[in-house]
C-alpha cells in the first residue's frame, strides 16, 4: 500500500509541476513588471527543482510519472489565450495565475489525503509544492 500511494502521489505532483510551469511559460512574454516576470521565473524555477527531486523518486520507483490531463490543459490553454487576446495586461495575468495555484492547492491537498500512506520524503514534495503555489498566490495579490 505504502509504495503504490507514493507512486500515485509522485504522478500526481510530476503532472501538476508540468501543469504549473506550462502556464508560466503560457504567460512570460505578455508580462510588462519585472517584479512579476521576477516572481514567475522564481516560481518556475523553484518548480524546476522540485522536478528534479520528483524525477529521481519517480526513477526508484521506476515509474514514468504523469502527463497533465489533455483535456484540462487544453482547456487552461484556449482560456489563457483567450483572456490574454481580451485584455493583455498584469492584471488578466495575476488573475490566471491565482486561479491555476487555487486549482493546484486544492488538488495536491486532495491527493495528499488521499495517498495518506505515501513514504514521508514524497508527501515532503507535495507540501512544499503546496507552499510554493500558495506563495506565489500571496504574490500575486497585489497586480490582481
Amino acid at each position: 500500500m505504502i509504495e503504490q500511494d507514493t507512486i500515485k502521489l509522485l504522478r500526481e505532483c510530476d503532472a501538476g509541476i508540468k501543469m504549473g510551469v506550462s502556464t508560466i511559460d503560457e504567460v512570460l512574454d505578455y508580462v510588462k513588471s519585472e517584479e512579476l516576470k521576477n516572481y514567475l521565473n522564481d516560481c518556475k524555477d523553484e518548480h524546476d527543482r522540485l522536478d528534479t527531486m520528483l524525477q529521481k523518486l519517480l526513477e526508484k520507483y521506476k515509474d514514468d510519472g504523469k502527463e497533465p490531463n489533455p483535456i484540462a490543459k487544453g482547456m487552461s490553454w484556449v482560456k489563457t489565450n483567450m483572456k490574454l487576446v481580451m485584455n493583455e495586461s498584469d492584471s488578466t495575468i495575476a488573475d490566471l495565475i491565482t486561479d491555476g495555484c487555487n486549482m493546484g492547492v486544492k488538488s495536491l491537498n486532495k491527493y495528499l489525503n488521499e495517498y495518506a500512506a505515501a513514504d514521508e520524503e514524497s508527501k515532503d514534495i507535495c507540501k512544499k509544492l503546496i507552499k510554493l503555489e500558495e506563495k506565489l498566490l500571496v504574490q500575486m495579490r497585489d497586480y490582481l
